[in-house]
């Protein structure tokens, strides 16, 4: 009885533990999803150089991809505010629901927020013309150890 005692506390620890990975593994699944979404969303922004008449570079300098779907008065690829992926910064942040719904932006998440998604926009510094872009996702209420997903891109002008 003592033999098989231990044997089922040991396999109640096992469950417990794989229970625990599952949730990490469906949280950091869902915000690599999550921060690629934001990531495309941002890439697919004008960033070129117009060679069929001016020649001059073309610039989305107005898109506010806080909202979904995207509204014009934003900053599109102009450089971010410094800390845009510290802190919850307007134009820079929204948050979404376990399903990846979009809720709402702001400094403040809504309620039924799960996810929050800062980004930031900066010139390269060994290139003017390019853009360094990075994306966070976080829970909401988890620390990020356990879940955590930041990317990286850098967007340069090309001819169209």
């Amino acid at each position: 009885m003592a033999l098989i005692a231990v044997a089922v506390t040991g396999v109640a620890g096992l469950a417990s533990v794989a229970r625990q990975s599952g949730v990490t593994a469906r949280t950091q699944t869902s915000a690599t999803l999550l921060a690629t979404q934001k990531m495309e969303q941002l890439l697919a922004l004008t960033w070129r150089i117009d060679l069929s008449g001016s020649g001059l570079p073309e610039s989305d300098t107005s898109s506010d991809v806080s909202y979904d779907p995207p509204r014009s008065g934003g900053a599109g690829l102009d450089p971010s505010p410094a800390g845009s992926l510290q802190a919850d910064t307007p134009g820079y942040a929204d948050y979404l629901d376990n399903s990846g719904r979009w809720l709402g932006r702001g400094t403040t998440p809504p309620a039924g927020a799960v996810y929050r998604r800062r980004w930031s926009v900066q010139t390269s510094p060994l290139n003017p013309d390019a853009r360094v872009i990075q994306v966070l996702v976080t829970p909401v209420h988890r620390p990020a150890a356990a879940g955590e997903i930041v990317m990286t891109a850098v967007k340069t002008r090309k001819a169209s």
